[in-house]
């Protein structure tokens, strides 16, 4: 190990109860937002396996139409496959109203998110829908600086926010 990253590691790594390193120092809003719009361009996108690849596999995900919250990586796989195998796709995904709060190790970052979806895999039974839900998405900071989703929450917007995000069409 060069001297050079040793001291690095002393001065801004910590370790976890596990005797895992931990960072105490924060990304910044830019990483933050960086890593952000790579999650909504890969969903966007409906790219599964780059959407997938920017979370970590403990990552736990509660989504307002789930009956239950899904604990790791793997469940939410599992509920999209089904998605796809519906002829599920993503159609466009925006986001607004941006919020970055970063902390030693890590980020929170919420935002709006209007997303339109095409289900079906026939012509005759192909629909399209639209909505607007606020998303948060907590990031780890991992030993080499990049950062990794670590809980995603999704919840319904109420009808008056859902008309603004809209530029006043609901």
């Amino acid at each position: 190990m060069s001297r050079l990253y040793a001291r690095f590691r002393s001065v801004h790594l910590g370790t976890s109860a596990l005797g895992e390193s931990l960072s105490t120092v924060a990304p910044t809003e830019k990483d933050v937002l960086d890593a952000a719009a790579r999650i909504v361009e890969a969903f966007a996108a409906t790219s599964t396996q780059e959407y997938f690849s920017l979370f970590a596999p403990d990552a736990s995900f509660i989504f307002h139409p789930e009956a239950a919250r899904l604990d790791d990586r793997a469940s939410y796989e599992v509920l999209w496959n089904g998605w796809l195998a519906e002829g599920w796709r993503v159609t466009s995904c925006r986001s607004s109203d941006q919020l970055v709060h970063v902390f030693p190790g890590g980020a929170v970052f919420s935002h709006t998110v209007s997303t339109a979806i095409q289900t079906g895999n026939e012509p005759e039974n192909i629909s399209t829908d639209s909505y607007v839900e606020r998303e948060t998405i907590v990031f780890r900071q991992e030993p080499d600086g990049s950062l990794i989703a670590i809980h995603e929450h999704l919840s319904t917007v109420p009808d008056e926010a859902s008309i603004e995000a809209n530029g006043g069409n609901a």
